[in-house]
């Protein structure tokens, strides 16, 4: 693999530069290259302009914190079903990738921009945040029927609530995903239950401080199955 032009300066620089003052530059242009490269390899940088989740290429991303959205990306859908308690950018990007998704939204703009972008295998359903706590989750459990979902993502209103509705509906070897999962009053939901938990700490698009995207799932989990790939860092320079 030829190599980038910020190594061919590197290593340039460092041919010709004295040890203590090559130690001096490299020091700092590490300090200042590494936010800005970053920055722009992830879409943060793009993604703080537009106001919205997306890649260097603009392509949508999910709000998640970019080590579970590696982590995710590395992963096949191409058979799961996956379920959305709070929709946007991440609802693109799950319809991209799995054989369907349900996602239920409660602002009606949101609702209005994904409906105008859904794929054939998104269905679109209203969050009833409008109705008493007690009426609007039963609305979506009658909604959901006796269905179960390889993946459960709880990224909007009443989080704690549908904690335990997400185990119900969860498949054998599935997994929940909590956004925002430091805050919320999650973890007590979790402490009941026989679960096991994978915290990815880190910044997300377009954010300027750091939060937990965490990973829950019970016995087994397809997503942790030792055939996938590691990623390779050269893959990402």
């Amino acid at each position: 693999m030829a190599a980038s032009p910020f190594r061919r300066t590197a290593d340039a620089l460092r041919a010709v530069l004295p040890g203590a003052l090559w130690d001096a530059v490299r020091g700092l242009g590490t300090a200042l290259a590494t936010p800005l490269r970053f920055s722009m390899r992830t879409g943060h940088f793009r993604s703080s302009l537009a106001a919205r989740a997306v890649a260097a290429d603009g392509t949508p991303l999910p709000w998640y914190t970019y080590p579970a959205i590696d982590f995710l990306a590395a992963r096949d859908y191409a058979d799961r079903q996956v379920l959305e308690f709070g929709g946007g950018q991440s609802t693109l990007w799950w319809q991209a990738r799995a054989r369907g998704v349900v996602t239920f939204e409660s602002h009606y703009g949101w609702e209005a921009r994904l409906a105008r972008m859904r794929a054939p295998n998104l269905e679109l359903l209203h969050m009833p945040v409008e109705l008493p706590d007690e009426a609007c989750l039963a609305e979506m459990v009658r909604l959901l029927g006796g269905r179960t979902f390889d993946v459960i993502v709880l990224d909007g209103h009443l989080r704690r609530e549908l904690v335990a509705i997400a185990f119900d509906h969860l498949a054998p070897n599935g997994a929940i995903l909590l956004d925002d999962a430091e805050g919320f009053e999650v973890q007590g939901e979790l402490r009941r239950r026989d679960c096991r938990r994978i915290d990815f700490m880190g910044f997300a698009p377009g954010v300027a401080r750091q939060h937990c995207t965490s990973l829950v799932y019970v016995g087994d989990c397809f997503l942790l199955k030792p055939d996938i790939a590691i990623p390779s860092p050269a893959a990402l320079a």
